[in-house]
C-alpha cells in the first residue's frame, strides 16, 4: 500500500485525544465528510467540552444531525464527557497513557456508545499506539484478498493486530481505506487496475470499466485536533 499511495501523514500529529474521541463517535455509520461537518458544528456551538457536558441531549443533538443517529451519539458524547469531569476533574484522556493498549481499549469500551473500532481510533490517532482499526473497507479488502479470513470486522481486527509490524498501523489504516474507496469497492471493484490482482482470492473479480472515484482522499481523524 505504501508503494501504491506513499506514506500518509496526519495534518495534526498531536491532536487532542478528547477531540479524536468525539469525532470518532460522530463518524459511526456515516462518511467522513458528514461527521467532520458535525464535529465542526459541535465545536462552534460548544468551544469548550465542559459546556457540551452540561448540555441536554436535545441541544447537543441539533449541531450533529448531519452525522446521522444524532440522538444516541449525543447521549454517548454527554455521558463520556461527564465521566471525565466527574472522575478526573478535567477534559482529558491522559489517564490512558499509563495503560497498555488492551487495558485502554477496555476502559474506553466500558462506556455506552464507544465500541472497539472507536477505542482503537483513539489509541492510534491520539496516542500513536500500533493498533489498526478495521472499518468496512479494511474488512472487505483483507477478507477478499485472503490475507485474513474472518466473518466480522471485530474478528478481522483481532487477527490483524496480532501480527501487525511495529509502526505500521496508521499508514496501513489510511492507505487501505483509500484503496477501498478507489479500487476495492463494495460493488464493481476496479479489479483491472488492482495491484493485488494476482494475489487476490476474490471469486467475483470485475474486469469491466468502472467510473473513476472522485471523492478525494479526506480522512476525518487526520484533520481533527
Amino acid at each position: 500500500m505504501i508503494k501504491q499511495y506513499g506514506l500518509p501523514r496526519q495534518e495534526n500529529p498531536e491532536p487532542d485525544p478528547v477531540d479524536i474521541l468525539i469525532a470518532t463517535i460522530l463518524s459511526q455509520n456515516t462518511n467522513d465528510r458528514n461527521s467532520y461537518k458535525s464535529f465542526l458544528n459541535l465545536k462552534k456551538k460548544y468551544p469548550r467540552w465542559e459546556d457540551a457536558a452540561r448540555a441536554d441531549v436535545d441541544s447537543l443533538e441539533d449541531p450533529i444531525k448531519s452525522a446521522g443517529f444524532s440522538r444516541p451519539k449525543a447521549r454517548a458524547i454527554i455521558n463520556v464527557l461527564n465521566y471525565l469531569l466527574e472522575t478526573y476533574g478535567r477534559m482529558s484522556l491522559d489517564y490512558l497513557k499509563d495503560m497498555d493498549t488492551t487495558q485502554a481499549i477496555e476502559s474506553l469500551t466500558s462506556h455506552k456508545g464507544i465500541g472497539i473500532k472507536t477505542a482503537q481510533c483513539v489509541m492510534m490517532f491520539a496516542f500513536h499506539r500500533n493498533v489498526c482499526p478495521v472499518d468496512r473497507h479494511i474488512f472487505r479488502i483483507l477478507n477478499r484478498t485472503g490475507v485474513i479470513k474472518a466473518t466480522t470486522p471485530e474478528k478481522t481486527s483481532l487477527e490483524l493486530n496480532k501480527t501487525l509490524p511495529e509502526g505500521t498501523a496508521h499508514s496501513l489504516h489510511a492507505n487501505l481505506i483509500r484503496f477501498g474507496r478507489e479500487i476495492c469497492r463494495q460493488t464493481l471493484p476496479n479489479c483491472s487496475i488492482c495491484p493485488l490482482f494476482d494475489l487476490c482470492e476474490y471469486d467475483n473479480k470485475n474486469m469491466t470499466e468502472v467510473n473513476e472515484y472522485k471523492g478525494g482522499t479526506f480522512l476525518l481523524l487526520d484533520h481533527v485536533g
